[in-house]
């Protein structure tokens, strides 16, 4: 099972630096360096609450999903070779899932 590190701390899926979202999906067409990337499954807690309790399984993260097809780590254009992977914002208070980006993209 992967983990998400996650310090996007106001991600209604982050559970103390984990991800804890039954499925996550990194994406960034054309992406040349992480910024270029995103976490398409941010839900900001300030509209969503917390959906740590939510998932279907008990424990983080199980599905690992990547559409960034420039990154090294992508196997078959849609799967992260990496077993653990980070998540991470720039911005203290992310509003946007664009405003995140996955930090263990690598450019082929």
């Amino acid at each position: 099972m992967p983990t998400i590190v996650c310090n996007v701390n106001n991600c209604s899926h982050n559970n103390s630096g984990v991800c804890y979202a039954n499925k996550i999906s990194v994406n960034g067409k054309k992406a040349r360096t992480n910024n270029n990337t995103c976490c398409s499954t941010f839900l900001n807690q300030d509209t969503y609450s917390t959906l740590t309790n939510n998932t279907l399984d008990s424990g983080s993260c199980n599905t690992l999903g990547c559409n960034v097809k420039s990154c090294a780590h992508n196997v078959a254009g849609c799967t992260c070779s990496l077993h653990d992977i980070a998540i991470t914002s720039n911005i203290e208070k992310t509003n946007l899932y664009s405003e995140t980006y996955c930090n263990s993209f690598r450019y082929k």
